[in-house]
């Protein structure tokens, strides 16, 4: 083989290298962001929630007078929330929240003329919904979360992610088990 050729097949080779070197970076890439959008959309769900939950409570303090240190745990427990920042941070939170309304719907079902009202029904059924929107983010966000993980662990990827830095993602998860079920949210 002449020095030419050699020359030419080293820079062949080169060529691919560097097309599969951007190829794999630029898919990391695309997965970093789907993962960060992802919780962005979890984000919104979250806020939404936030916001309808000092709506609820103005909704309920003329038929619940009796029952302020129920109402003032809800409030404390979304103004943690809501200064939560982070995965871990943010699930914690959400689950002080969810055991602060947990403890609210118990409460609610002494109140038969409140369980009755519009506003509340109304606002109920939004919170019902924002609840299940939740769950389905942090759901795909999870999912996000798994094929990016991968991409930076498995062979050889995780080559290109360790040159490049990628960092693991952080999953949503509920680490106590009293903390996985979600609020009643639901009067008949």
């Amino acid at each position: 083989m002449s020095a030419a050729l050699m020359i030419l097949i080293a820079g062949g080779i080169a060529v691919v290298i560097l097309f599969w070197l951007i190829g794999v970076y630029n898919s990391l890439v695309r997965l970093r962001n789907s993962v960060k959008n992802a919780w962005a959309q979890i984000d919104v769900q979250l806020k939404r929630r936030h916001d309808l939950i000092p709506n609820l409570m103005e909704t309920v303090k003329g038929y619940m007078a009796h029952e302020r240190a129920t109402l003032e745990n809800i409030t404390k427990a979304r103004n943690l929330a809501v200064q939560a920042s982070g995965v871990t941070q943010q699930a914690q939170a959400e689950a002080g929240l969810n055991r602060a309304m947990s403890q609210f719907y118990v409460v609610v079902e002494n109140y038969p003329d409140l369980k009755a009202n519009q506003n509340f029904l109304a606002l109920q059924e939004e919170l019902a919904s924002t609840e299940n929107k939740i769950g389905f983010a942090r759901q795909f966000y999870n999912d996000q979360v798994m094929q990016y993980n991968n991409r930076i662990q498995m062979f050889p990827s995780n080559v290109v992610a360790g040159m490049f830095r990628f960092q693991e993602a952080e999953s949503f998860e509920v680490e106590d088990a009293a903390q996985r079920e979600a609020p009643k949210v639901s009067f008949t």
